[in-house]
């Protein structure tokens, strides 16, 4: 066995050092190699591994609504399985080169499905088990929706921040980051051809995530305007790369804690208490607070760039 050439296989599966995150290196990117082997070798494709996952995770959401620590346990390793699942077909996708839109959008929807089911299993359990949320139903399900679209904002600017900092890293072949304007345009495409209905509304569904990643980020826009302006070619100086990367580097921390990680152990912490409604809190108040920070910080690094450039 090569152990060379499965070192540098398992490098190309991984996006970067600067934007990994500590547990995922250590635990779930080496999990997800093994599948994304595993798949290769039968054929399977990145977006087959993203629906196994999907399913996996609603699993899991279904098995938080018992008041039972043992069938949580069971929902906590399937969230896990999920998780590795969801690592290994950006893998896939990277060491086999199959990368697709359809590929990124699916990817992107299948933690909101996963949460979607485990929202509603916590409030489920919450009126069905809990003397206080029983008494008042109607409060626990708007924790759940305020948290809910706080927590889409959360993962949508921190896959935001990352993608252009990728951008910088490695370029565009590097990075996913589009732009409302190409989306927009390749939806036209899609409705003029007379696509199915699935890639027209999956499209559309993330030119609108575009559009609200760009809304939320004036100082950003304004940094890729002046770039287009200047480097009309998209050859931005290694120098300039440098000095962006040099300042949102220490910004990626906070990428990975508004991702999966930290959720995932602030719910299992929640479960294990038997008080999953603090989940919601924590969501509410730590990550938000911590989603504002990244987002001011990140605003005033581009205010800084984009004058430079004057």
């Amino acid at each position: 066995m090569n152990w060379q050439k499965i070192k540098a296989d398992y490098r190309t599966s991984l996006k970067s050092m600067d934007t990994e995150e500590h547990i995922d290196l250590a635990f779930y990117r080496p999990i997800g190699y093994a599948w994304a082997c595993l798949a290769r070798k039968l054929g399977i494709t990145p977006n087959a591994i993203t629906v196994a996952a999907i399913f996996l995770g609603i699993g899991a959401g279904v098995c938080f609504y018992f008041n039972n620590l043992g069938i949580n346990v069971i929902g906590m390793l399937l969230l896990v399985w999920a998780n590795s699942f969801d690592s290994a077909d950006g893998q896939l996708a990277r060491m086999t080169k199959q990368y697709s839109r359809i590929g990124r959008i699916l990817d992107g929807m299948c933690g909101d499905f996963w949460f979607i089911a485990i929202y509603a299993a916590i409030c489920l359990r919450e009126n069905h088990f809990s003397v206080f949320f029983s008494d008042h139903p109607w409060l626990i399900w708007v924790m759940a929706a305020v948290t809910g679209l706080c927590h889409a904002k959360q993962a949508k600017m921190a896959d935001y921040y990352r993608q252009f900092h990728l951008y910088f890293l490695k370029g565009e072949s590097g990075s996913e980051l589009e732009s409302a304007a190409e989306l927009e345009k390749a939806y036209r495409e899609a409705k003029r051809q007379g696509c199915n209905i699935f890639k027209r509304f999956t499209l559309y569904t993330y030119l609108n995530y575009t559009r609200n990643q760009e809304v939320m980020t004036p100082a950003m826009q304004r940094l890729r305007r002046a770039l287009k302006k200047k480097y009309p070619d998209g050859r931005i100086p290694l120098e300039f790369r440098e000095r962006f990367r040099k300042l949102s580097l220490p910004l990626m921390k906070y990428t990975n804690i508004l991702s999966f990680n930290w959720r995932i152990i602030a719910l299992f912490t929640a479960l294990f208490i038997g008080q999953p409604w603090l989940y919601f809190a924590f969501e509410l108040v730590v990550l938000n607070a911590l989603m504002v920070y990244m987002m001011w910080r990140h605003e005033r690094i581009c205010r800084q760039l984009a004058r430079s450039l004057r």
